[in-house]
């Protein structure tokens, strides 16, 4: 199913030369907190790709800022971004890099859910709450409350399906069904490299 980015910080300080400042900045401020589970490059740049099309966008589990930094720099001019990080260190580290956008660019500190009292969103990435890969405790986010029409989700850290339907430990890997099979959802799987692939899933105008 999914294995959170444990070389995700590291992967963006190997002197790939092509990092948007933000971006590298943010991944340094990760690496000085010890904070390894950034979001990797090819999702990065997936993430930037993306926030080209969208005015406003969320992300649950801001870390230390590096999926961020992605999104804004791809957001176009006027489009604004929020983020949610439970942890207070990381959150406030994430909101000092971005001080200087305020307030088109915000992190606060909180659980997943708040991120709901900021939407409808055109986009908005699941990374640290609301993929409903944690069983009774993470309940998956509700695409019709949290999505404009057309609005996307993308939902990161799975591995490869190996044809259909997708397993995970020799069951069948629900979480992943949930979004795939989600009725409110057009969602395909996105391979970013031979260990990585994403959700990416858009509202349909009209369910059921």
């Amino acid at each position: 199913m999914a294995g959170m980015s444990l070389d995700g910080t590291r992967a963006h300080l190997r002197g790939t030369g092509d990092l948007p400042p933000l971006v590298e900045q943010a991944a340094r401020t990760a690496w000085r907190m010890g904070f390894r589970y950034s979001c990797r490059p090819e999702h990065g740049r997936l993430l930037r790709a993306l926030a080209g099309g969208a005015r406003h966008i969320g992300e649950t589990g801001t870390g230390c800022g590096v999926g961020l930094a992605w999104l804004v720099s791809g957001m176009p001019p006027g489009a604004r971004a929020v983020s949610v990080e439970r942890d207070q260190g990381r959150a406030a580290a994430a909101a000092a890099l971005f001080a200087g956008l305020a307030p088109a660019v915000a992190v606060e500190c909180a659980d997943w859910t708040a991120i709901a009292e900021h939407g409808p969103f055109d986009l908005l990435v699941l990374d640290g709450g609301g993929q409903g890969k944690g069983g009774p405790d993470d309940p998956p986010a509700d695409p019709l409350a949290l999505l404009r029409p057309g609005g996307v989700v993308v939902i990161d850290d799975f591995t490869p399906s190996r044809g259909g339907p997708p397993v995970h430990a020799g069951r069948p890997d629900e979480a992943r069904l949930h979004w795939l099979d989600h009725p409110a959802l057009h969602t395909v799987e996105v391979p970013l490299a031979p260990d990585l692939a994403v959700l990416i899933g858009a509202r349909r105008a009209r369910v059921g």
